[in-house]
């Protein structure tokens, strides 16, 4: 059985392999979302041992969470699951605006909870911060729903050191979620030394940088259409990724593991990090993020692949 580990100051105990959930009912995001496929996903992550869902109000909209809420009510088995999941988003006619006011959080905390068919939410994060709201008052209004036992843990996601400081001026925050990963290491300067000052667990997403990170790729890949909408995969920039890439492959092959293994290992070797996301849409995949636990870095190997990139 694996070693559940405490996501920060929440309390929260979790697989350290957690399941970012997008592709389940994200029908904005990917063309052609297979519903029954996203749930099996679910059903598969649960039964291997997989307790962290990582959800959204955006993925969908609103789909993922509803579907999410399936699986637990068909399961019957509430407390086997950590669920995050995230609001900020409000559709204004065709306009999408953030919104971090108490009244709009307290909102979208009731609704996730409906969508979800839970009466508690594990972790609630502030998805993206809006332009106007003091953010220690958004955090202030969601320590209120954490009082009153709807969410058991705050998260804010995609905010600035100084957002974040900011709403963190009380101690609140337990969680932090945002785009790290090996070709995008900008975190390292201020956010991770600050999460880890203050015990707040650091999430970070994008963690495999939409492929680029597991090894699939070659610098003779052809992309069908255009290449995915990523910096890292201009022209120029991902043929010198690949190579990076491939002397991590050389770290993996000589350990017997492949290059996502590795690279996801090394995430959880950082500090403040406790867990990683990784997005699935075949269940294969969700039971090939599990072997990650199996690989064991050495310091030596830590400083290897941080000095490649």
């Amino acid at each position: 059985m694996t070693k559940k580990v405490k996501l920060g100051k929440s309390g929260l105990l979790v697989n350290p392999i957690g399941l970012g959930t997008n592709a389940v009912g994200g029908h904005n995001i990917y063309p052609n979302v297979d519903e029954a496929a996203g749930k099996a996903l679910v059903h598969e992550a649960l039964n291997n041992g997989i307790n962290l869902l990582d959800t959204a109000y955006f993925y969908g909209p609103e789909r993922s969470e509803e579907l999410i809420g399936e699986v637990l009510r068909e399961r019957g088995n509430r407390s086997e699951a950590i669920i995050a999941t995230k609001g900020a988003h409000k559709f204004v006619g065709e306009k999408i605006e953030l919104d971090n006011s108490p009244a709009f959080l307290k909102k979208s905390v009731e609704d996730s909870l409906r969508r979800l068919d839970t009466d508690y939410i594990d972790l609630f994060y502030i998805h993206f911060p809006d332009e106007h709201t003091p953010k220690d008052e958004a955090v202030g209004a969601l320590k209120k729903l954490k009082d009153e036992g709807k969410i058991l843990s705050i998260g804010v996601s995609n905010f600035s050191i100084d957002q974040l400081k900011e709403a963190n001026k009380d101690g609140y925050i337990d969680v932090y979620q945002g785009e790290y990963n090996l070709l995008q290491r900008s975190a390292e300067q201020v956010l991770l030394p600050y999460t880890k000052e203050h015990g707040i667990s650091f999430v970070p997403y994008f963690p495999l940088a939409s492929g680029l990170l597991t090894g699939k790729y070659n610098k003779n890949t052809q992309f069908d259409g255009s290449r995915p909408h990523s910096p890292h995969f201009k022209e120029g920039v991902f043929e010198e990724n690949v190579i990076k890439v491939d002397k991590v492959r050389a770290i993996a092959e000589a350990k017997g593991v492949e290059t996502a293994h590795v690279v996801l290992a090394w995430y959880l070797a950082q500090d403040s990090i406790d867990a990683v996301i990784p997005g699935a849409k075949r269940a294969e995949q969700v039971l090939n993020n599990l072997k990650t636990l199996q690989v064991e870095l050495t310091a030596k190997d830590i400083k290897a692949i941080s000095d490649i990139f």
